[in-house]
């Protein structure tokens, strides 16, 4: 007997058989836990995994059938004429066989069969037929010689009223074991790649930057007594708890080019001479001591939008921290002559380094992440497409689901890398 498993048998020997059934009792009651964390988060994270590596489209989802519609050829007047009894078969799918197919159908009562073709059988009033295997987008037609007696035209039921059903086997592109990297080699040939990484890069980083400065000032605003502060706080509040849609439209509209409030003040001002598309305009133009410098102007305008939304909750965050930091020190520096810049930077800052640690993890993997927000501003447009943005383009707006999952796991990746890389450099007493 080895040393581990003599180290196992002695752990055998000194758990009870009481601590045993706690644990099992304790497993037991996690265990619905565990299959909801499972079900929520794992098995759409594996599944956005397999269809990455799959050559799946959006018509992919609908499994290919045999469509079978009926119709009567030729005019009943009374019992005992014939018609024709015609079948149009058409595969569903434009690239993928159906093997083994066909149709089964009911005919109404009345009617009989007097001829039929090849590969059909009929069994009283129930039509069977096998057309084998069916091409991509193939169509064929099937036709029944019938007659009608007079219990078929009092009925008033027609062929069309009993729907035919199809059978066949076909390939799921979805399940089967066909595998390519196809759509990632789609996602890195593709000349746009590297500036929607780029700019999904500069929107995370100085979005979670501007959130967490404009949340730091607010809090130290705030962190004093004034008459009105706590109505002050709950103003604050209102871009993060405001619905998306209605704070987004109301910078669309603010900043309408052709009837918006804020050009029409810029230019009663006489800041500018001309109306700022500010969410359409690519890049804007300007001098600084006679040096022309280019700002990307709908990708800066979105990063404020980011900044202003969810400024609110690094500023609760922040002002719960500097409400509970001791006053010691303060009063100390107070004696000692310090200002309150001094103070600020050289007691209050570091104190707070831990909770701006967490918040800037918490809002860079928010902000990589954020879809709705750049969506609804300017749908991407004018040099603000994300990696987000790109998944619901590739995925939906060109049908091509595997390519939009090959997106969204490289955003997972490259969240993966950063977290990683950031809890190793960060400083033990600062972390988490």
């Amino acid at each position: 007997m080895t040393v581990d498993a003599e180290h196992l048998e002695r752990m055998k020997r000194t758990v009870g058989p009481m601590a045993r059934r706690e644990a099992r009792l304790a497993y037991s009651m996690l265990l619905p836990t565990f299959i909801i964390v499972f079900s929520i988060v794992l098995f759409p994270l594996l599944a956005n995994f397999w269809i990455s590596v799959k050559p799946v489209e959006l018509g992919d989802l609908r499994a290919p059938e045999i469509v079978v519609r009926e119709r009567i050829k030729g005019k009943i007047e009374s019992a005992g004429d014939s018609v024709q009894l015609e079948y149009r078969l058409r595969n569903s799918s434009q690239d993928r066989p159906i093997l083994a197919a066909g149709f089964h159908d009911r005919l109404p009562a009345g009617m009989t069969v007097t001829a039929a073709p090849d590969g059909c059988a009929v069994a009283g009033e129930e039509i069977t037929c096998d057309v084998g295997d069916v091409a991509p987008g193939a169509r064929d037609r099937i036709r029944f010689e019938v007659s009608v007696d007079q219990s078929y035209i009092d009925a008033g039921i027609r062929p069309r009223d009993t729907k035919a059903v199809s059978f066949g086997d076909a390939d799921n592109v979805l399940t089967n074991l066909t595998f390519t990297l196809c759509n990632f080699a789609k996602v890195f040939s593709n000349r746009e790649f590297a500036d929607v990484v780029w700019v999904t890069i500069i929107y995370t980083v100085f979005g979670t930057l501007g959130a967490l400065i404009l949340g730091l000032f607010a809090a130290q605003l705030l962190n004093t007594s004034f008459f009105g502060r706590s109505v002050l706080r709950g103003l604050f509040l209102f871009p993060y708890v405001s619905p998306v849609i209605a704070v987004a439209f109301t910078w669309v509209f603010l900043l309408d080019p052709f009837s918006g409030t804020i050009n029409a003040l810029l230019v009663q001002m006489g800041a500018t001479d001309s109306s700022i598309n500010f969410l359409g305009q690519r890049n804007a133009s300007f001098e600084i001591m006679g040096v022309t410098m280019t700002l990307p102007l709908a990708l800066t305008t979105v990063i404020a939008f980011e900044s202003w939304r969810y400024f609110p909750l690094a500023f609760l965050f922040i002002l719960a921290r500097m409400q509970s930091l001791p006053t010691d020190l303060n009063e100390a520096a107070e004696m000692d002559g310090a200002t309150p810049l001094q103070k600020f930077f050289y007691i209050e800052l570091p104190q707070l380094l831990g909770i701006l640690a967490v918040l800037f993890l918490l809002r860079f993997i928010w902000t990589f992440n954020k879809f709705d927000d750049i969506f609804l501003l300017t749908g991407g447009a004018s040099g603000t497409r994300t990696l987000t943005v790109d998944v619901y383009e590739q995925g939906f707006a060109l049908a091509n689901l595997g390519a939009g999952a090959a997106v969204s796991v490289v955003v997972f990746v490259m969240l993966a890398v950063f977290i990683t890389a950031y809890f190793r450099l960060m400083p033990k007493e600062e972390g988490l």
